[in-house]
């Protein structure tokens, strides 16, 4: 689970820059009345794929571990702590939400208009891109802090 933990903790930062580039190119091209080309696209279909990623190592660490066990087997006990309840519940709920955000995104995106393109992918991606931030157990935040990188 190390190595799990280790790829989750890098891909993190993947996951950051392309959806910060796909929530920056967005607004570059809605703000300047840009046309949606192919390259367009490439910011947000990294995000996504780079989220699809993501989740299945996050489903492999959630399953993997105590999380789920210690949720189904104690979930009363679970959600009166901090600490266990955003790991056991809020960051995958979470996360999941910002991955179905992000896939609905890029359907949106491609249905839309040629003028609203860029404006519906930085609405799509940017409301993605704020919950995962939200939901990193940066390590400034109190009983759930983790380490910017996890080691081996």
């Amino acid at each position: 689970m190390d190595i799990i933990l280790f790829l989750h903790s890098l891909l993190r930062w993947a996951v950051l820059i392309f959806g910060l580039w796909a929530v920056v190119h967005s607004l570059i091209g809605w703000s300047g009345k840009r046309n949606f080309t192919k390259g367009s696209d490439k910011p947000g279909f990294l995000f996504m794929i780079f989220c699809d990623v993501q989740l299945l190592v996050g489903l492999v660490l959630y399953f993997g571990n105590e999380w789920f066990t210690q949720l189904r087997e104690g979930g009363a006990e679970v959600m009166k702590n901090a600490g266990l309840r955003f790991f056991a519940m809020e960051h995958a709920l979470m996360m999941i939400i910002a991955w179905i955000l992000v896939h609905v995104g890029r359907v949106a995106v491609k249905r839309a208009g040629i003028t609203s393109k860029h404006k519906r992918a930085l609405i799509f991606y940017g409301l993605a891109l704020l919950i995962i931030l939200a939901s990193i157990p940066w390590p400034f935040r109190t009983d759930i802090a983790r380490p910017l990188f996890h080691g081996l």
